[in-house]
């Protein structure tokens, strides 16, 4: 019995990261946008993630992106500048995207 609680607790925390930045994204917009898995009017988080694996500076640019806007590299459609987005929480999110697989 204890045995199987802690692996729940165990499999809880691994969980809840995930969850909370998803929910993160949720909460500033991201989402409206972008899924994790299909192009919606932005590209899929998986895709952004594949595109900059093993990039160096990928983290970095993709901050100051998410926090400026831009376009051209997935088409057409700008992205909006996060001007309320805190930079902490822009890391967060870029973080959480480079991690999809």
């Amino acid at each position: 019995m204890k045995l199987a609680l802690l692996a729940f607790v165990a499999a809880s925390s691994l969980a809840a990261p995930v969850m909370a930045d998803q929910a993160l994204a949720t909460k500033n917009n991201c989402m409206a946008c972008h899924a994790v898995d299909k192009k919606l009017v932005g590209p899929a988080f998986k895709e952004i993630a594949k595109k900059y694996a093993g990039q160096k500076d990928a983290e970095a640019m993709l901050v100051a992106k998410v926090m400026k806007g831009g376009s051209g590299v997935w088409g057409a459609i700008p992205m909006p500048a996060n001007t309320q987005l805190k930079d902490a929480d822009a890391k967060t999110l870029v973080e959480w995207v480079l991690a999809q697989k």
